[in-house]
């Protein structure tokens, strides 16, 4: 049996299979802080972590590439080089942050948040690197695809929180350890207090948002997008029984927060990854599948309709809130990749007055005026800005390659890992991936390595009679 039908094969076992699996086989799996990270995140989110659990959890995975180095050698995705430099213009872009940026508000950059930047590619890279140097029985495939469906399940969760107590927060164990400078800074407080949701002004009055246990509400339903997939793929796909008929349950029940997050680009997030995932089962011959998937659809859209979350659509659509302000940051932008296209200026800036006027900061009359952070609303924005032209050029070359390579996957994990790489190109135009999107979206990069890869290679070997 190759190591693609091994991984393919740990793939089609169903949500409580896995969990059987890891008891059973406990001594054989040497990829728990993987699974504590991504199936323990509600806990991580609770202790005031959040973000920060990567970090924790980086460690024991790095001491394990560290020792596998050391006795087998380490091996890395295809195109990987991309990456590499990648990483290599984040750092340098360093030497810029000092630097006064025309159009920025002086001094609004900083180190804090540009190393805070650096530190995280780099523990996403350990991530990608471990998932995809473990072997199927270290690091069985249903487990990373288990433990994305349960923190699926958490996101859902942590929408109705949103929605049914928007006011629900608390201090975080983290925030009583820290330095009270630094627990009072704004981002900071973000990060590491648990909060359901974000109470915003859209339709001229407060609407509740939900982010648990995410720091944002965009996060969130990005996030959701891409745990959705995995919800599939886990325990739909090749589920059986209740774990079949719960997950379908849970993701009709997603819905209603996805309705309340107001988010436009989840919207059609999703649109895209069905359409994907029509066109896949599609080019398998389950034309049935696709016909009794669109039915749905139809159906769920009526009774959408039907409801009252049409009114929340409705009003969403003709309240565009933000789209201005996003316009602008995005062109200041493209004009600070301009200006440093090679290595840009490190870090984000805040933007000199805002969309609606010139004016420095805030009022009752103009609450939409003010210092806008550049950059700040999307990742290729964040990248254009912070990595200029270059470095943007080779983020977005790493996973459009990788795309590229794997896109005649096959594997139901494949696949699913596909379309995970696949929407990072819709919503970095729209959110920020760091830090937990592009985790899994690292992660979906080893599982195509890991899955896809033997494939590859045979197919290559064949269409050349063996010589490479």
């Amino acid at each position: 049996m190759t190591a693609g039908e091994t991984a393919a094969q740990g793939a089609g076992s169903t949500g409580v299979t896995w969990q059987i699996a890891a008891r059973r086989g406990s001594a054989a799996v040497t990829g728990w802080p993987l699974v504590w990270l991504l199936a323990g995140y509600p806990v991580w989110w609770a202790l005031g972590m959040g973000q920060f659990a990567y970090w924790l959890f980086a460690v024991p995975m790095f001491a394990e590439l560290v020792r596998r180095h050391r006795a087998v050698g380490l091996r890395v995705p295809p195109w990987f080089w991309l990456w590499a430099l990648f990483l290599v213009w984040t750092v340098m872009g360093l030497a810029l942050v000092p630097l006064e940026m025309p159009g920025a508000v002086p001094d609004s950059g900083g180190y804090a948040g540009a190393l805070l930047r650096v530190i995280n590619y780099l523990v996403l890279t350990v991530v990608m690197l471990y998932v995809g140097n473990l072997t199927e029985r270290e690091l069985p495939v249903r487990l990373v695809a288990g433990s994305l469906a349960v923190l699926c399940l958490v996101t859902i969760a942590g929408g109705y929180l949103g929605m049914l107590a928007p006011r629900f927060e608390f201090t975080a164990p983290l925030e009583y350890l820290l330095p009270g400078a630094l627990v009072s800074d704004p981002y900071m407080q973000t990060l590491i207090h648990p909060a359901s949701a974000q109470v915003m002004d859209i339709f001229g009055y407060e609407s509740a948002r939900p982010k648990a246990p995410w720091e944002y509400t965009n996060i969130w339903g990005y996030m959701l997008s891409l745990l959705l997939v995995w919800l599939v793929v886990a325990w739909v796909v090749q589920g059986a029984g209740w774990a079949r008929w719960g997950a379908l349950f849970a993701a009709a029940l997603s819905v209603a927060p996805i309705v309340y997050s107001l988010n436009r680009a989840l919207w059609a997030g999703l649109a895209l990854s069905l359409a994907f995932g029509a066109a896949q089962a599609v080019r398998r011959g389950r034309v049935v599948l696709v016909g009794t998937g669109a039915v749905a659809v139809v159906a769920l859209l009526i009774a959408l309709a039907a409801s009252p979350l049409a009114d929340v659509v409705r009003a969403r659509a003709d309240n565009p809130h933000s789209d201005d302000g996003r316009a602008a940051t995005n062109a200041a932008s493209v004009e600070a990749a301009d200006l440093s296209p090679v290595v840009g200026w490190g870090t984000t800036r805040e933007g000199l007055g805002s969309s609606d006027s010139i004016a420095i900061g805030p009022s009752a009359e103009c609450p939409g005026c003010g210092q806008h952070v550049i950059g700040n609303a999307g990742q290729l924005w964040m990248t254009l800005i912070a990595s200029g032209w270059v470095g943007t050029a080779l983020f977005v070359a790493f996973f459009a390659l990788v795309a590229w390579r794997y896109r005649a996957a096959v594997t139901v994990v494949g696949q699913a890992a596909l379309l995970t790489v696949l929407l990072l190109f819709w919503y970095m135009f729209f959110y920020v991936a760091l830090m937990s999107p592009l985790a899994v979206t690292m992660i979906a990069v080893a599982l195509l390595w890991r899955v896809e890869e033997p494939r590859v290679v045979a197919g290559r070997t064949a269409r050349t009679g063996g010589a490479l």
